[in-house]
């Protein structure tokens, strides 16, 4: 049996932007008296406070669909499996299911805890890991 490497060029691609946009965004974070302000908005007087945490925030959700989507051209879905909640679910379904507990942890963590989310992002990669692979 062989393996197609059809995926190899797509995914250095998504990798390579992905890294590119994060060193340009890494060089647009102001540095007023030399020290980068990762919190300051990266566009002063801008209509939104675009800073370097949320502009990567929507940028890695923009990676992992781009993955799924590299993914997905890799290894087309096929059938949907029952998991763990007893309904049909896809590769696409549990990215979806994925990324929304991770957003409600993240806000339940800012509620009940703080502002450190590094934990939040550990339990929201467990998670994650979770609803793959028995979801």
């Amino acid at each position: 049996m062989t393996v197609s490497r059809r995926w190899v060029m797509p995914l250095v691609v998504v990798l390579a932007v992905y890294l590119a946009a994060t060193g340009l965004l890494a060089t647009l974070v102001p540095a007023p008296d030399g020290a980068r302000d990762w919190t300051a908005p990266l566009v002063a007087g801008g209509w939104m406070a675009w800073t370097f945490p949320t502009a990567m925030f929507f940028l890695t959700i923009l990676f992992i669909l781009s993955l799924m989507a590299v993914w997905e051209y890799a290894s087309p879905g096929g059938n949907p499996r029952v998991g763990l909640l007893r309904f049909e679910t896809t590769r696409g379904d549990r990215l979806f299911v994925s990324l929304l507990g991770s957003a409600f942890i993240h806000l339940a963590w800012l509620g009940l805890v703080g502002p450190s989310l590094w934990w939040a992002l550990a339990l929201s990669v467990v998670y994650a890991v979770g609803v793959f692979r028995y979801v």
